[in-house]
This record gives structure tokens, sequence and C-alpha cells, in this order.
């Protein structure tokens, strides 16, 4: 269903109204303005649509985009062996820091991508004679 380009500019002055004090669309805040785009007969589809346009017409960020980029990038790692490495988790985490514009604290990061870990079934690749348990470290 196609929406009038007046209830569209009213759904991009509110999405733009939620981002003004600091350019990041959190998943809390994703939900409320899909909420509020419902209230305008909006779909949820469309609604995505028309962030996501926002956000690379305005250099925005969408958390759900940095986690699905984040996401990505460890599923081509783990692609070959099923495994992470320590290098290609801090590859991951940088991606992911740099996605989200360091609006996320990195220890809550690590923890993000552990879960993605964990829920693909991949394997984190540490220890070794001489490793670390640095995947091991990360609070869950």
């Amino acid at each position: 269903m196609a929406i009038s380009d007046d209830v569209r500019q009213k759904f991009v002055e509110y999405v733009m109204l939620q981002v003004f004090d600091d350019q990041y669309i959190d998943r809390q805040e994703e939900k409320q303005i899909l909420q509020e785009g419902i209230k305008y007969g909006i779909g949820i589809e469309e609604g995505l649509a028309i962030m996501r346009q926002l956000v690379s017409e305005k250099g925005l960020v969408l958390e759900r985009d940095a986690e699905e980029r984040a996401k990505d990038m460890l599923d081509t790692f783990a692609h070959n062996d099923g495994k992470v490495d320590q290098k290609e988790f801090s590859d991951a985490l940088a991606m992911f820091k740099k996605y989200s514009k360091g609006k996320i604290p990195e220890p809550e990061m690590k923890r993000r991508l552990k879960k993605m870990i964990e829920e693909n079934g991949w394997i984190a690749k540490e220890g070794g004679f001489f490793g670390t348990k640095w995947y091991s470290e990360i609070p869950s």
C-alpha cells in the first residue's frame, strides 16, 4: 500500500527527531519508531525501508545494521572450519565499532559477538601452547 507524501514526510520528521541528539537508532528506538509509523498507517517493512534510506542519506546509525554486518563477517570467518580465531573476532569487533560509530561500549559489543557465535554454533578458537583464553574471558 502506497503512503501519501504528507504521511511519509511526517514519519521522516519523527525519525529525525528521534536521532536529533545522537544520530543513532538502537533497537528500542527502532521499535518505538516503527510503532509510531503504524499509527500513521505505515507498515513495518515500509517503515524499515524509510529508516534505512534516511540512515544512508544522513549518515545515521541503525544498530540492527551494524550487528548484521558483524554477524555476516563472523559467518564468513567461520564458513571454512566453523571456527573463529582471536584475530577474526578482533576484526569483527573493529567493524562493529566502526558501523556503530562507537555508540555501544566495547564490553557490550564483545558480549553480543560472543552471543552471535554461540547462537550460530560456531566455535571460538582459543588456547594452544602459548594461547590465551580470550574468548572464555568475555562475560556471557
